[in-house]
C-alpha cells in the first residue's frame, strides 16, 4: 500500500456498528430484561429512555430536600434537634439545615405545646412561607393538647390553627419517629400531596 493510498472504508451498519446490546444470558440479573419501574408515570427501557410528566419531575425534586422550619416550644425540640445530629442525621434525607426564616423553609415542625398566646405567631409563620408548605404536627402536645389538654390556655392541637400533614404521635417521640415522619411526608410529596 502507497502512502497516499487510504483504506477503503464499509458503510456503517447501525445495528452492529451504534447500537451496543447486553448479551441475553439466561442467568438472573446478568442479561435479563429490565422490569418496568414501580413508580406510577415512569417507564424506562434498554435505552435509558424516562416517560415521565412535569408534575412527577418537580414533585420528585420537592419530595428529595424538603428544608424545615424548626418551631421547638417544649421538650418535643430537644428531641427535633437531636434529630438533626450525628447520631440520626437526618441530613441524608435532604433536610440538614433548619431554617431560621419562613421564607426559606417549605416544611414547619411545630414541636411542643402551643398555647393560645402563641398559636397567632404561628399562623404567621405559617402564612409566610411559601407555597407549597406542609406541616408535621410532632408529640401528643401539638397532636391534640397531650397532657396539658384541660388546661384553659392549651390549644387543642394544632390543626385548629395550621392544616397539618403527618402526625408524629409520643411523648416526646423519639428522633427515629420524626424521621418516619419525614418519610411519610416525602411519601406524599412525591405523589403530589
Amino acid at each position: 500500500m502507497a502512502i497516499d493510498e487510504k483504506p477503503k472504508t464499509r458503510p456503517i451498519d447501525f445495528e452492529q456498528d451504534v447500537i451496543q446490546r447486553r448479551p441475553v444470558t439466561t442467568q438472573a440479573g446478568l442479561g435479563a430484561p429490565e422490569p418496568t419501574s414501580p413508580t406510577p408515570g415512569v417507564l424506562a427501557n434498554d435505552d435509558n429512555v424516562v416517560f415521565t410528566t412535569v408534575n412527577n419531575l418537580v414533585n420528585w425534586a420537592r419530595s428529595r430536600s424538603p428544608w424545615p422550619l424548626g418551631y421547638g416550644l417544649a421538650c418535643c425540640a430537644i428531641e427535633m434537634i437531636s434529630a438533626s445530629m450525628a447520631h440520626h442525621d437526618i441530613a441524608r434525607f435532604g433536610m440538614e439545615v433548619f431554617r431560621s426564616s419562613p421564607r426559606q423553609a417549605d416544611v414547619m415542625i411545630v414541636a411542643g405545646t402551643v398555647t393560645h398566646k402563641m398559636a397567632p405567631r404561628l399562623r404567621r409563620l405559617y402564612e409566610q412561607m411559601p407555597e407549597p408548605k406542609w406541616v408535621i404536627a410532632m408529640g401528643n402536645c401539638a397532636s391534640s393538647g397531650g397532657e396539658f389538654w384541660d388546661s384553659y390556655s392549651t390549644l387543642q392541637g394544632v390543626d385548629t390553627v395550621v392544616p397539618v400533614d403527618v402526625y408524629v404521635p409520643g411523648c416526646p417521640p423519639r428522633p427515629e419517629a420524626l424521621i418516619e415522619g419525614l418519610l411519610r411526608l416525602r411519601e406524599k410529596i412525591m405523589k403530589g400531596g
